[in-house]
């Protein structure tokens, strides 16, 4: 038997990082003479550009040495890197990394010493050491982490992470497929077709105009067509519209990120308790928390993790396991280290990794059933955690406003399209279903879709200066729509 046939007949697991985050950029409540940029942006902690400055530290540096061991499908959207080269945000980021959550560190540190309570001011020591590492980590790649990223940004996305199967027309799909596709080319050069569907939001009217665009391989949620566990789900699909469509294994996906998975474990981190400036400081279980028993825990749940994919692909296939790449260090403070040992372990039980662009060469996809529904990796696996009851008007704001801006076409000014592009983001519909955020989510959609009417009003009225959204879309005019 080759090496390549021995290697299908083992299976291959795919780790898919899907990076995102809303546009949050711009400015800060506390901000210097001199300062580049005006300071005006989109709320204060934890909604401005402080939840960008978190999933940095927590999330993306931490990954960087991780992902340079193994094969590993990493999708940016480009929002998010329009966000991450944008002028003195990366400056603005080591000052908050430098100077705020040291203080932040201080203020509590002080008062659980006041109150006899060593123990918990003994790990705000080592948190705030984390902080320390990450702005160590930021100056050293030159506070370029955009570049850092790019030799692993192997996939994109749509250009504000519209949900696809909710827009109203197909120009208005094209905008956001297109203009994502041109950010990632400018950015990062070569591209091999793979488009992270946001949300992994699919419907099949959708392929067409996908492949028409240059995508050819994308990711797909099947669990409520083929079963949970299916072995259907191991093997890629293409319809005769196009492009390849990989099913996402839930049943893998659910150890890591799902009722009861591995994050859940009493000894991990609590994500949801916080001490007075908002660190975390105790387990779930209540305990104080102790670093050094999650490690522990961490290299335990790898090793399950790698024996029970490793029976899952007995029959051979690629396994897809995707993540939002923020659940890593962000929502589960050890899933960094998690990763890592889930490298290593594959190593020592001889898993095969492969990304999902070079699994293609070795697994000729099959053919798409005749008839399949809109999905989404959502609840329900449905489109309703962006449309249903609770969000209907944002929906239909953000459909009327897409009308609008293609009605106009080629006349819609560039801050019209501009404003639609933030409008149409997922973020303001999930964080508003699943009450995440107050009502932070509406009121910037409703923020967007006001400056967007006066954008588009007539004898020249204008919404004003633009420091908010100066730096989202920079792409438009390459994707030929300006």
């Amino acid at each position: 038997m080759t090496g390549a046939s021995a290697r299908r007949a083992q299976g291959e697991l795919a780790i898919v990082l899907h990076t995102h985050m809303p546009y949050v950029e711009g400015g800060a409540p506390w901000p210097r003479p001199g300062d580049e940029l005006d300071p005006q942006g989109f709320g204060i902690w934890p909604f401005g550009e402080e939840w960008l400055w978190e999933a940095i530290a927590t999330s993306y540096l931490p990954l960087l040495d991780v992902i340079d061991r193994a094969p590993i499908t990493l999708s940016l959207t480009p929002v998010l890197c329009d966000q991450l080269e944008a002028p003195g945000a990366m400056k603005r980021c080591l000052r908050f990394l430098r100077e705020v959550r040291p203080e932040s560190h201080r203020l509590d540190i002080e008062g659980f010493r006041a109150t006899g309570d060593d123990e918990l001011a003994r790990e705000l020591e080592r948190s705030a050491a984390g902080y320390a590492a990450a702005a160590d980590r930021l100056e050293a790649i030159g506070t370029d982490l955009l570049g850092a990223l790019a030799p692993h940004a192997s996939w994109t996305s749509a250009a504000t992470h519209a949900v696809l199967p909710l827009l109203a027309t197909d120009a208005g799909v094209a905008l956001q497929v297109q203009t994502g596709i041109a950010s990632h080319r400018r950015r990062f050069g070569h591209w091999r077709g793979g488009f992270w569907l946001p949300e992994c939001a699919h419907a099949p009217w959708l392929d067409g105009l996908l492949e028409d665009c240059g995508v050819h391989a994308t990711c797909v949620e099947l669990t409520g067509v083929f079963g949970l566990g299916a072995g259907e789900h191991l093997w890629p699909l293409v319809s005769d519209d196009g492009p390849v469509l990989w099913p996402i294994d839930r049943e893998t996906i659910a150890l890591a990120w799902g009722h009861g998975g591995y994050p859940a474990n009493a000894g991990y981190r609590d994500y949801h308790r916080h001490t007075f400036h908002r660190h975390r400081v105790w387990a779930n279980d209540g305990r104080p928390y102790d670093h050094a028993r999650a490690l522990a825990l961490a290299r335990e749940h790898a090793a399950d993790f790698v024996a029970r994919v490793r029976s899952r692909l007995r029959d051979g296939g690629v396994c897809v396991c995707a993540f939002d790449t923020e659940l890593l260090g962000h929502w589960w403070y050890e899933g960094v280290s998690w990763l890592r040992e889930v490298l290593e372990e594959s190593a020592r039980q001889g898993l095969a990794l492969t990304t999902l662009d070079d699994a293609l060469a070795r697994h000729a996809p099959g053919p798409a059933p005749a008839v399949l529904p809109d999905t989404t990796w959502g609840q329900g696996g449905d489109l309703s955690t962006w449309s249903g009851p609770a969000v209907a008007d944002l929906a239909w704001r953000a459909r009327t406003a897409e009308l609008r801006v293609i009605r106009a076409g080629g006349d819609a000014p560039a801050r019209a399209v501009r404003e639609l592009l933030a409008l149409q983001a997922s973020d303001w519909a999930f964080l508003a279903t699943r009450e995440l955020a107050g009502e932070y989510p509406r009121e910037r959609a409703q923020a967007h879709a006001e400056a967007l009417e006066l954008a588009l009003a007539p004898h020249g009225d204008s919404p004003g200066p633009e420091p908010t959204l100066r730096n989202l879309a920079p792409d438009l005019t390459r994707a030929g729509w300006l």
